[in-house]
């Protein structure tokens, strides 16, 4: 399969593309999603050892989430650098150690969404956090134990597989 013909459907917030993909001898219509390329953390305060995540109202569900402290990899930007700036905007701390968990295809049928999931271990809050007004966004940092981290149900994909290698590794 290889893709022969792209066309940019819409482009506002996010990005659909029009794909005609050559299968051997068909030619198949496809949407592709394209919201670009994204970095999230599983936060641990290494003073007190709280794990911090960020409770936001999500579009895709529908209500709110607890989830990594996400965002997006800004154009000519490095996602170690995106992570960094987006837990200062979210959580207001500095980052003192980042650790790479894994680079993930979080929907690959549909989407070309990559994220970049990091470990992060803080021990300065210097900023207020909370998002930036100018994107809308209404941030609340939450803290768990790491019992509470390990027995809490979360529904999203990036925070289980952070949430499962901190079990595996940080336990």
């Amino acid at each position: 399969m290889r893709i022969i013909d792209r066309k940019t459907a819409y482009d506002g917030h996010y990005k659909l593309s029009q794909l005609q993909v050559q299968d051997g001898d068909k030619t198949l219509k496809r949407e592709r999603f394209e919201p670009g390329t994204a970095v999230a953390a599983l936060v641990r305060h290494s003073g007190s050892g709280q794990y911090i995540l960020a409770r936001q109202y999500r579009i895709g569900p529908e209500k709110e989430l607890i989830e990594l402290a996400a965002g997006m990899v800004d154009k000519g930007e490095e996602p170690a650098t995106a992570i960094c700036r987006e837990l200062q905007e979210e959580l207001g701390y500095d980052v003192d150690q980042l650790e790479q968990i894994a680079r993930v295809f979080p929907s690959p049928g549909t989407s070309a969404e990559i994220i970049t999931v990091f470990y992060a271990e803080v021990s300065r809050q210097s900023g207020p956090g909370g998002g930036l007004a100018s994107e809308n966004e209404r941030i609340e940092a939450v803290e768990f134990s790491a019992d509470e981290l390990f027995a809490a149900e979360f529904e999203d994909a990036k925070t289980i597989i952070a949430v499962q290698w901190a079990r595996l590794h940080k336990q």
